[in-house]
């Protein structure tokens, strides 16, 4: 459904840093940075996943409801997504990593905000 997902940064070299650490986990190499843009390119067959800053030169700044979901193979595998996150300076919000229920389906969810305060959620469906 997706082509892209991009997110804004203060500082793309701090960014790529955080984001070269927490996407290890899901199995996607480093990202190519552009310093002349100052944007982190994550590419994989199925999107790309960026993190840059902004291009009208004002602050990046959270999306109010906003939260890009990563798609995980396993709980373990959800559950390292938010370990390297917060190891790399990122914050786990919400309630800790866990199992919920919505409906009749289980969902492993992991949430954590980036160095920017990005919302992130790392997914595993039973």
């Amino acid at each position: 459904m997706f082509n892209h997902v991009m997110v804004g940064t203060n500082d793309a070299k701090s960014a790529k840093k955080f984001y070269d650490s927490v996407l290890r986990t899901l199995g996607i190499s480093h990202g190519d940075f552009s310093e002349e843009k100052q944007r982190v390119y994550y590419r994989t067959p199925d999107g790309s996943f960026m993190v840059t800053k902004p291009i009208d030169g004002n602050p990046a700044t959270v999306g109010n409801g906003v939260t890009i979901g990563f798609k995980c193979t396993s709980e373990e595998q959800a559950l390292a997504f938010h370990d390297a996150a917060v190891k790399a300076g990122g914050t786990s919000i919400e309630e800790p990593p866990g199992w919920r229920t919505n409906g009749d389906k289980r969902l492993y969810l992991a949430y954590v905000r980036d160095l920017d305060g990005n919302k992130l959620n790392a997914m595993f469906r039973e």
